[in-house]
């Protein structure tokens, strides 16, 4: 490919990833430029290193089959005092405790996280439903057909992870035999 060309697909997605401002999902990205998926995640392996060689205030992030731009983490204070963004208020143990069992368990029903916790979640749910860190998964064919909950796009970038197989392995727990 020459260097012409690969330029001018360099700003075709530059120019559809800044004006879509949501995560664009790579096989629609590689329609819209008529080349194949593998050809396109070439030129976004290219354009990362580029970003990342070069001074440049934002980066483009791969979150699971999609790419973004975004902000780079290191320019968050300058972002912050432009825009007077509220103090984001960091999420309570209840709430981390909610979005890792759902993280790790998904789809799960808000019946499953109580029964782990012990409580009743259902505001915790709805917090984090708020700050679109889950979204509903749909419904579950059961009697009742509850709600299923799933992680959102947007506990990827908060994370700062790529996909979910990127969360931390849990540690094994050892199980203690039942005294007689």
């Amino acid at each position: 490919m020459s260097i012409q060309k690969k330029q001018d697909y360099f700003a075709k997605i530059e120019a559809i990833l800044f004006a879509s401002g949501e995560p664009v999902a790579e096989n629609r990205l590689a329609a819209a430029l008529e080349i194949s998926p593998l050809e396109l995640r070439a030129l976004i392996l290219d354009l990362i290193e580029e970003y990342q060689q070069n001074i440049h205030g934002i980066q483009i992030v791969q979150l699971e089959e999609s790419y973004q731009f975004c902000t780079k983490q290191q320019y968050e204070s300058e972002i912050k005092s432009v825009l007077e963004l509220k103090r984001n208020i960091p999420l309570s143990q209840a709430a981390m405790e909610t979005l890792a069992i759902i993280a790790y368990n998904q789809p799960v029903t808000r019946s499953f996280i109580e029964q782990v916790r012990g409580v009743d979640s259902s505001s915790i749910v709805s917090n984090l439903q708020e700050k679109e860190l889950i979204e509903e998964a749909g419904r579950l064919e059961i009697p009742g057909r509850p709600i299923a909950y799933r992680t959102t796009e947007v506990f990827l970038r908060s994370f700062q992870m790529n996909s979910l197989q990127d969360l931390p392995e849990l540690p094994e727990i050892p199980v203690r035999p039942k005294s007689s």
